[in-house]
Formats: structure tokens, C-alpha cells, sequence
């Protein structure tokens, strides 16, 4: 009978793996665009403050180890794929910085259309295909609009990357670590582009790049038409110059990422920072065109240079704003199917952690953050007394010293030393002085009275040491009790741990560790509570040492004075 019980135990389990493995590899080879890659990745757009849809738009997709396993790409990214949300169809790519020893990539996608209004908006990353080449275009990413484009990439600094293929020359140095991958440097001299790309009469037009100005004020022309127009930078704002007519908007910082454009249509132009729309205007028409300048005399980085021969609207130069920027968030990759994204996952170990909590541990880690409640109000509370304390020491010492026999019992006029012990102690002394005085004012002081006043002054001395002191044991208490709490939590929190494991019948890894991790969150949380007392109670304990030490030898120095100049001869 006890064979039959272990078989069928045995068939059980193998019947759970054999599932297990169905689930798992149904859900790994679950493309529908192309079984040949055995994982796919979702991103999500998040399109929030768009007014209008974009059409052929162009994001960038930053992949590095916390979103992304490398170890599951070709070495050179060749295998990647970019579909669609209807995930059939193919989206154009151009992958511009590719590095898997560093685990960091960058990665230009055109995407059809992103709404504001849609939701749920996403597109799939495709990968794992050992066999796949890649599909990478630096060309197939621009739209028929674009006349000119450079990403200042590793590839060719001077590469246009847009179907029209223009060439520039000039000076500018590659700076490793741009907005989008490579950004290029200028030093002052600029880069000159053909005529082909420059503004004609009547036409429709937009210039924009990202800008990172090395120091501000400074004057210079990012774009220079000659003959035509010239955009730039005047102290610290952009100005748009066609003929007599000036318009100026916007507030640059320096040493900050920040994308500029300027657009032309109907007559009018407008000026743009960071996808804001900052001036607006009517411009005279040009009577001609000439070869473009790119940088005269500006000092910093430039990246995503772009200029199309239509005036973009407000929600593409947004869209680009809020894609390629530093801190974007219109793109976020989810964990994979069959796979737990990083970020995610730190947020499941923690809810994990908290939903394995046995009653003990629950118990113990509530007891442990009153207790750290607790020291944190002892260690506030006695900072800031021992730091009044020693701000009205000062003073009230300083006035002390300079006393003579004339004014040495007259320090209370006027005093203000609300929060000084040693005022205090002299306030107790000066009251027994006066006790003694004799008729007319004449005070004498003998052997015996000056033991009595000393007396009474370390009798003070003993309270003001207690209220220093007061307190300060609870902090001795969270040093000590914090960490054999935590570890009483664990302990138990272990022991119930193994006992459900026992009474189940199941030992697995899955079984045990969430149960002992939670269990050693108590440990933590006693840790927590004991260190930051320690550090507050040495600091505390010295300062406190110090003020103790000023009472006795400012007791010992008041009663010697005062016997010295009102003692029996």
C-alpha cells in the first residue's frame, strides 16, 4: 500500500512538471509574427499631452540591464525586430548604438501612428533567433518630408540619414556620451550644408536639434540661412532674424538637454522649446536662398539635427520632445511573456516579502517601529535641547568672564539665557548669596556658608544632569532589545515556516523561501531600529558628556569667585 501511495505521489508531481513545461514552453514560443523568434518584449506608449495624432513618428527605444536580458539577443542585435500592436506588421528600425558587453542599446523606430487617445497603445520587440540578419536602416526611419537628418552617430558623424543624402562639412569632435548615443561638440566653428536643404520663397519649413549650451549667456547661430535667416541663442534666448524682423522667446539653461525648433508656414513662424510653443510671429518673405551654417560661434553639444521641408506640427515636435529626451517616459517596456521584467519584480519581492509574513513576525516588526518611532522623537528632542543648551552657554559664559566685583551678583538684569544651565546654576548660587546678605547690603561670607551655597548649587548641578540624561535610555533599549526582537521574529518566523513545510508534505524551494526571506525581514527591521539609535546615541551621550562637564567647572570657578571676593578674611 505504501508503494502504491509513493507512486501515485510520484506520477502526481510528474503530471504538475509535465504542465509546468507545457505552460512554460506555450508561452516562450508564442509568437504569432514569426515563430522562428522564441521571445518578444511589449512597449507600451504612453501618449498623455499630445493634442493631435502623429503620423510616421520617430522614438527612441533605450534598452539597457534592467529592462532587457542581453544574453538572449545576437551579440550585434541583428535578431531584433519591432511589430506593430496588430503584431503582424513589420516597423522600420535603425538600431544606432548596439553594445551587449556594456548591456546598453539605442534604437530608432518609425511608428505608423500614435493617438493620445488611444488606449493601451504598444508595439512588440522581437528577439531570440540565432539564424536572423539585420534589417537595421538609418534611411528608413525618415519620412518623405525630411530633407535633412543626422544623429551624429559613431557611424559617420556627418551622415545624413535622411532619403536625401546631403553632404556637410566642417569641424565638430564626436562626444561619447550624447542625448541619443553619439551627440557631436562644437567649439565655435560650424558645419556648412548645401543649398539644397535651404529655405526658398513661399516654402513651408522646421529646423529643430537638441542643444546642450556649455555656459550661458552666450550669442551664436545654431541655424544660418545666408541671405535668409538666422536662428539662435542671445544671452539666454532664442531669436528668430528674417530681415528687419526679430522674434525672441524662450529661457535656455546651460549644460542641460534641451530641444529647439523654429517653424515657417503661411507667412508666419514660430519659435519652440522643448515641445512648448514660446513665440509667434509674422516674417517677411524671402527674397532668396543660400548655403546653411550650422553652429557659428555656439559652444556645446548637438544631437538630432532634423530639417523638413513642412512646418511640423505643435504635437510632432511634442512627441519628439517627450521621446528622445533624457528622462522620457512615453515608451516603457513590460516584462516579456514567460519572463519577470526587473522593476517589476523588485515590486513583487517586496509584496512577496510582506504577504509571507507570519503573525510573530507581523508582531515584532509593529513592535520594532514603534520603537523606532520612539528613538527618532528622543534623538530630535534631545538635538535640539543640547543645541539650545550650548548656544545659551556661550553667551551667558562670555558674560560671566568679563564680570567684575562690582556687577558679578548683577548678572540676572536683563538676562536672556532662557535655555542655559549654567545661568541656571548661577541663579541658584545667587540665591543663597542673597540669603546672607546683611542689613545695609554688606555680605560676608564665611567657611561654612560657602560649603552651603556650593551644596546647593550641586544639588541643582544633579537635577539639570537628570533632565540632560532623561530619555536617553530609550535609546539603550533600541540598541540592544531592536536587534534580539528582529531575531526572535526570524527565529519563530523560521520555525512556523518548517512546520507548515512538514505538515504539507512538500519540501521545494518555492515552499521554503518566501517563508524564511519574510522571517528575515524582522532581523532587518531590528537592525534598522539599533543602528540609527547607536549613531544618535554616541552623538548625543558626547555632547551631553560635554555640557555636564562646563556645570562642574563653571560651579567650581562661581563659588571660588564669590569666595575669593566675598569671604571672611
Amino acid at each position: 500500500m505504501l508503494n502504491l501511495n509513493i507512486l501515485f505521489r510520484q506520477r502526481k508531481y510528474f503530471f504538475i512538471w509535465l504542465a509546468s513545461l507545457f505552460v512554460l514552453f506555450s508561452s516562450v514560443a508564442h509568437a504569432e509574427w514569426n515563430a522562428d523568434w522564441a521571445a518578444r518584449k511589449k512597449i507600451s506608449i504612453n501618449s498623455e499631452g499630445l493634442l493631435e495624432p502623429v503620423t510616421n513618428a520617430q522614438v527612441v527605444v533605450r534598452l539597457h540591464s534592467g529592462n532587457f536580458d542581453f544574453t538572449s539577443v545576437n551579440v550585434d542585435g541583428s535578431d531584433l525586430r519591432f511589430i506593430a500592436q496588430d503584431d503582424k506588421t513589420e516597423l522600420k528600425y535603425y538600431i544606432e548604438k548596439f553594445d551587449a558587453v556594456n548591456e546598453l542599446a539605442v534604437i530608432w523606430v518609425k511608428v505608423p501612428t500614435i493617438n493620445a487617445v488611444v488606449k493601451d497603445a504598444h508595439f512588440w520587440l522581437y528577439h531570440n533567433n540565432e539564424n536572423a540578419t539585420s534589417n537595421s536602416s538609418d534611411k528608413s526611419i525618415s519620412d518623405v518630408s525630411t530633407v535633412a537628418l543626422f544623429h551624429f552617430a559613431d557611424k559617420g558623424l556627418l551622415l545624413d540619414s535622411s532619403n536625401t543624402g546631403l553632404q556637410a562639412t566642417g569641424t565638430v569632435t564626436s562626444q561619447k556620451a550624447g542625448l541619443v548615443g553619439e551627440s557631436a561638440s562644437f567649439n565655435g566653428s560650424p558645419i556648412n550644408i548645401s543649398e539644397s536643404a535651404a529655405i526658398n520663397p513661399g516654402a513651408t519649413y522646421t529646423w529643430s536639434a537638441w542643444i546642450k549650451p556649455a555656459s550661458l549667456p552666450q550669442t551664436s547661430n545654431l541655424f544660418n540661412q545666408k541671405d535668409g535667416i538666422v536662428f539662435g541663442i542671445d544671452a539666454q534666448k532664442l531669436t528668430l532674424k528674417t530681415g528687419d524682423a526679430l522674434m525672441t522667446g524662450g529661457e535656455l539653461k546651460p549644460a542641460v538637454w534641451q530641444h529647439v525648433a523654429f517653424t515657417i508656414a503661411g507667412g508666419k513662424a514660430k519659435l519652440y522649446l522643448d515641445g512648448t510653443e514660446v513665440a509667434t510671429g509674422d516674417i517677411p518673405t524671402l527674397t532668396g536662398s543660400g548655403g546653411i551654417a550650422i553652429g557659428e560661434t555656439y559652444i556645446g553639444e548637438m544631437d538630432e539635427f532634423e530639417i523638413a521641408n513642412v512646418a511640423r506640427s505643435a504635437s510632432w515636435l511634442k512627441l519628439t520632445a517627450l521621446s528622445q529626451g533624457v528622462d522620457s517616459k512615453l515608451l516603457s517596456i513590460d516584462a516579456g511573456e514567460g519572463e519577470e521584467g526587473e522593476e517589476e519584480g523588485e515590486a513583487n519581492y517586496i509584496g512577496i516579502l510582506i504577504n509571507s509574513l507570519t503573525l510573530d513576525a507581523k508582531i515584532v516588526i509593529g513592535i520594532l517601529a514603534v520603537m523606532f518611532a520612539i528613538s527618532v522623537w528622543v534623538m530630535w528632542s534631545k538635538f535640539v535641547l543640547v543645541s539650545k543648551t550650548d548656544k545659551d552657554n556661550k553667551k551667558f559664559l562670555a558674560r560671566f568672564q568679563k564680570a567684575d566685583a562690582t556687577d558679578l551678583l548683577q548678572l540676572d538684569k536683563g538676562a536672556n539665557y532662557k535655555d542655559s544651565n549654567l545661568y541656571m546654576l548661577y541663579m541658584a548660587g545667587l540665591r543663597e548669596i542673597r540669603k546672607r546678605e546683611q542689613e545695609g547690603g554688606q555680605l560676608s561670607l564665611s567657611g561654612a556658608s560657602m560649603d552651603a551655597i556650593k551644596a546647593a548649587i550641586d544639588a541643582d548641578l544633579v537635577r539639570e544632569t537628570q533632565r540632560q540624561n532623561a530619555g536617553i535610555v530609550l535609546l539603550t533599549i533600541a540598541i540592544s532589545g531592536g536587534p534580539f526582537l528582529g531575531l526572535l521574529g526570524t527565529v519563530v518566523g523560521v520555525m512556523i515556516t518548517f512546520a507548515a513545510i512538514a505538515a504539507a508534505g512538500d519540501v521545494n524551494v518555492n515552499a521554503i523561501a518566501p517563508g524564511i526571506a519574510a522571517a528575515l525581514l524582522a532581523t532587518v527591521a531590528g537592525l534598522g531600529v539599533a543602528i540609527p539609535a547607536l549613531f544618535g546615541y554616541n552623538y548625543l551621550a558626547s555632547r551631553i558628556k560635554n555640557i555636564t562637564i562646563a556645570m562642574q567647572i563653571f560651579v567650581d570657578e562661581f563659588v571660588t569667585r564669590a569666595a575669593e571676593l566675598y569671604g571672611k578674611e
